[in-house]
């Protein structure tokens, strides 16, 4: 079950197809509802092998495996691949390739200490206590490991209903305002780690696109009065020819907020800058999980790939 959970993301050997191909397959037939049994049948496989070369052996040689039930259970664990993926906001896509559609829960940050503290615990303690048990010579009743893995889970599931809670109050106090005198199209809040009462909203207005910090124990939007906006950019030719390329019709499949900047180039060419506003958290930069598209004077498509240009030596990409 370990490797079955693990395995969908062996999708991140698609980048070395380059970072245009495995930004468009991450997340996508390994994290869906048809790969998560043709992904449990390649684990099965693979532990049905090694158990071959082990000569079939097994602790107990009257309770043979049961392939059914353990592909069964890869299964489970595939799908809870899925549903903690989706709790973040990056988004997954569960009926690839009938829809490209991505959903998110958008409550837990990507990595998540608290969940992460209370899963460890439930993994250690159970050593701690056999071995005290062991010391002063208690027996043991049930499988080792049980109960706290049963205090583990639940400890998850609380965390997971306090963040849902705080997050959709907080969607509700950010859709109640106005914004330089505009009704909000749409508002979402993304979360910080840690701190289940900290968020960070994006409002989209007709015009612009507003970004501030929530708390959600108070009633106030703003509490920092730090509120920054964005303004939608100006449709042209240049961005028309960037959202054409393989990379700018993934890239806004994907996003959320997206935004498009348009740099001259010495040469008469141009640079296509896409980023998502869900990124663009105060004090981090917009570019964030971003991409490019650079097109000749002629806006013929010269390069296009995932992260800043000026992060990479070579930026020719086929």
């Amino acid at each position: 079950m370990t490797l079955a959970a693990e395995a969908p993301d062996l999708d991140i050997l698609s980048r070395f197809r380059g970072s245009v191909y495995g930004f468009a397959h991450h997340r996508g037939f390994t994290h869906s509802f048809l790969g998560v049994p043709l992904v449990a049948a390649v684990v099965v496989g693979f532990i049905y092998l090694l158990w071959r070369l082990r000569g079939r052996r097994t602790r107990d040689a009257n309770l043979p495996p049961r392939w059914g039930l353990l592909f069964g259970y890869a299964c489970l664990a595939g799908i809870s691949h899925i549903l903690l993926d989706f709790t973040n906001n990056y988004g997954v896509r569960p009926f690839w390739p009938f829809s490209e559609r991505w959903y998110s829960w958008d409550i837990v940050f990507i990595i998540e200490p608290v969940l992460l503290v209370v899963l460890i615990l439930g993994l250690i303690l159970p050593s701690l206590f056999a071995l005290i048990n062991e010391e002063i010579g208690a027996r043991q009743k049930g499988p080792q490991g049980r109960f706290a893995a049963t205090v583990a889970l639940l400890g998850v599931f609380v965390c997971w209903g306090v963040r849902d809670y705080e997050h959709r109050k907080t969607v509700a106090m950010l859709r109640a305002q106005t914004y330089q005198g505009a009704e909000p199209l749409r508002a979402s809040a993304y979360p910080y780690w840690v701190n289940p009462f900290r968020w960070y909203g994006v409002v989209e207005t007709p015009a612009a696109f507003a970004m501030m910090n929530v708390d959600s124990l108070t009633p106030v939007v703003d509490p920092e009065g730090a509120m920054k906006f964005r303004y939608k950019p100006e449709e042209t030719p240049i961005t028309l020819a960037a959202k054409r390329t393989r990379l700018g019709q993934v890239y806004l499949g994907w996003a959320v907020y997206p935004m498009i900047e348009t740099l001259p180039e010495a040469d008469g060419g141009w640079e296509v800058r896409f980023y998502d506003l869900r990124y663009a958290f105060p004090g981090r930069a917009p570019s964030s999980l971003g991409a490019y598209v650079l097109l000749d004077k002629n806006l013929k498509v010269v390069a296009q790939r995932m992260g800043r240009r000026e992060d990479v030596k070579s930026v020719k990409v086929p």
